[in-house]
């Protein structure tokens, strides 16, 4: 099977899944970042964390009014993944910051689709730095990467915006590799 990266950013009411809600995804072929996804999904409950909402500039209010419901989300999300992957590609997983990301988007397919396509592993473009350049753990902030590898992109808060920022990223990486 060929595998198909695909960067993953989401927005969040909080630091974890399940007391917090997910609020937005943002998805894009590393290779193709013209073949994207994005939606907004409904809150879950009403916890935030201020910080959470004033950075990913959502509103609990109006997601509960334009938010497709997370079955809906996660499902959509699932299909343009396997439409993109086709039949002999196995979707990986990357994320700036995987472990956060990657556990929102793992825990809403498992609790409302049943099963999460990516399986249980991503890819983090932080450890891919480091790994690829011998760095120290502080050098591998998205502002320090950038200055080094000078992205056309940048990072907004918006998630499929910063899905497309991480594509390149991780394609610049993969160069210097």
């Amino acid at each position: 099977m060929s595998e198909v990266f695909i960067s993953v950013d989401v927005e969040a009411s909080g630091p974890i899944p399940g007391e917090y809600s997910l609020l937005s995804i943002g998805a894009c072929n590393v290779h193709d970042d013209g073949d994207a996804f994005e939606c907004v999904v409904k809150p879950i409950n009403r916890n935030f964390d201020g910080e959470a909402l004033k950075v990913a500039r959502l509103s609990l209010d109006e997601l509960d009014r334009i938010g497709l419901p997370p079955t809906d989300a996660m499902g959509s999300f699932s299909h343009w993944i396997l439409k993109t992957c086709g039949r002999e590609g196995h979707p990986v997983f990357v994320g700036f910051n995987a472990s956060f990301d990657w556990s929102f988007v793992n825990y809403y397919f498992h609790r409302y689709v049943g099963e999460n396509p990516f399986g249980f592993a991503a890819l983090d473009i932080k450890s891919l730095y480091m790994g690829a350049t011998g760095c120290a753990w502080d050098e591998t902030r998205s502002s320090r990467i950038a200055t080094r590898l000078k992205p056309k992109l940048k990072g907004t808060h918006d998630a499929l915006q910063d899905a497309r920022y991480q594509a390149e990223m991780f394609r610049l990486i993969r160069k210097i590799t």
